[in-house]
This record gives C-alpha cells, structure tokens and sequence, in this order.
C-alpha cells in the first residue's frame, strides 16, 4: 500500500508486489489489518471536510469512509499504479468517482494542491502504511504539514506485540516481511516527539496486547 522508498524505484517495487496481489487484497488482509474500521467510525469530518488517506491501496478505505460520511470530500493517493487501477475501478464501481478523487503520489513528497489543488485537509488517515515506508518519520511529517487547523490526523499500524507470545510475534513478522512490511518499534517514541512539538497533541494506544498501536494526532486550531 505505500513504498520501500521515494522515487520511480519504489513505484515499481510496490506494483511487483501488488500487481497479482490486489485482486484478493480485501479479502485476505480483513483477517489481520485490525483497527481501520474504529479509524474510519472515528474520523467524523466536518461537514464538507476535506479527508485524505495517505497510501490508499485498494480504496477500501475510502469507500467505507464516504459511506460514513456523505458531506466530506475524499481524496487519497498511493505510489503504486497498479493498486490505483483497482482503486478507481471500485470507487467507479461503488458510484463513488464523484465523491473520491485520488492521485498517483509519495508520501515522503506529497503537495496536496499539486495533486487535488487542496491547501489542507480537516481529517488525514494513514492505514497500515507507516509499516511500509522506510523513511516512515519523514512521511509523518509530511502529513502533518498537510493537516489544516483543528484537524486531526489518525493512524493505525502494526505494533511491538510485546503482550503477544514470542513465537507469534516472531512468525508474524517473519510473515510480514514477505510483503516489506516491518512494523516499527520506535512509532510510540516519535508519536511522543510528535506531542512535545508545539501545535499537536497526541493520543496512542495499544490494540490486542501490542498487536497493533492506534493514535489520533491533533493540531491546535490557528
């Protein structure tokens, strides 16, 4: 769903992985992508609020979400093309395309007015993403540049399984790495930098004993 790198190299990388992939992508990843539905029940834009889902795969996501929330515009973007193809042929699909618009994109670089001519976003979502991207801190921040004022910024992701037995913590991610997915350890302490910035607040939290962490990043209104 996101990229091993910035560039063209992680472009191709990810569409090697997906290419084949993405036409069973919701139907297996629904076991174990635990979180996105409490993301999505709790983004609750404003009315006409701009949400943006960094990494948007499938477009999964964005369609539950416009579904949920019939006043807010949506938009995502991802660096795979060929998870784009299969997102708008869903949003298409779901009669959607008036509602979700979504772009080819890095989310280390990302200009939001580049892509969909938006200055910034009320809500920004990033699922299961930041396990995906190497320089996962950089796109962080990028997304918080791209949050508006009052907006918040939720995020769920695989997290250190430290309350889950050793063996599974150690086939899961024997698992995951299959996939370039490497659940990142430090997430917690930059979710905390992240708070100590002046501007953001931050609530996190431990789903299914550290299976996954959940956070909601808020930015102070102007």
């Amino acid at each position: 769903m996101a990229q091993p790198a910035s560039g063209s190299s992680a472009s191709a990388h990810m569409d090697a992985i997906y290419r084949r992939q993405r036409y069973i992508y919701d139907a297996t990843r629904k076991y174990y992508l635990l979180g996105r539905d409490r993301l999505i029940g709790e983004l609750r834009p404003p009315a006409d609020g701009a949400v943006l889902e960094v990494a948007c795969g499938t477009g999964r996501n964005l369609i539950a979400a416009a579904r949920a929330y019939p006043d807010a515009r949506f938009y995502g973007f991802d660096i795979s093309a060929a998870m784009l193809e299969t997102a708008q042929a869903s949003i298409n699909g779901a009669g959607l395309d008036g509602r979700i618009q979504i772009a080819h994109g890095d989310a280390t670089s990302f200009s939001a007015v580049e892509l969909f001519g938006v200055e910034a976003f009320d809500r920004i979502f990033i699922s299961y993403a930041v396990s995906m991207i190497p320089p996962w801190r950089e796109a962080l921040q990028q997304a918080l540049h791209a949050l508006a004022p009052g907006g918040q910024l939720l995020l769920v992701d695989f997290g250190d399984q430290a309350g889950l037995p050793g063996w599974f913590k150690r086939g899961l991610r024997r698992w995951l790495a299959h996939f370039s997915v490497t659940p990142r350890d430090a997430l917690a302490d930059e979710l905390a930098r992240i708070a100590a910035k002046s501007g953001f607040s931050v609530q996190c939290n431990q789903l299914y004993r550290g299976y996954a962490v959940y956070a909601v990043i808020s930015k102070d209104p102007a």
